[in-house]
């Protein structure tokens, strides 16, 4: 499932803050609880790519996802251009 960065500012209070969605949507301020605050800007943290133990992973958020990305590896590989590589295929496929 698609998993997003969601920033905010809210017309109301003039806060700003984060939340991650699976979708760019619309929130409740956690201020002032003005409702109907968009985004933005949305990050897209669907396919990320992590260095663990001299290796860099390629994580994906699985269709499964609800409340949170649970992701999973799908690669591991030796250098950062690789996984970035093989990240942007994940990305490409999924937005198929």
């Amino acid at each position: 499932m698609a998993w997003y960065l969601n920033s905010y500012h809210c017309y109301q209070c003039d806060q700003y803050w984060v939340e991650e969605w699976s979708c760019g949507c619309d929130s409740e301020c956690p201020y002032c609880e003005a409702r109907n605050v968009t985004a933005l800007d949305c990050q897209d943290l669907s396919v990320l790519v992590v260095e663990e133990d001299h290796r860099f992973v390629v994580l994906a958020s699985p269709p499964t996802a609800e409340h949170r990305a649970d992701y999973k590896p799908v690669g591991a590989f030796e250098t950062p251009t690789l996984a970035e590589a093989f990240a942007d295929e994940v990305r490409l496929r999924n937005s198929a």
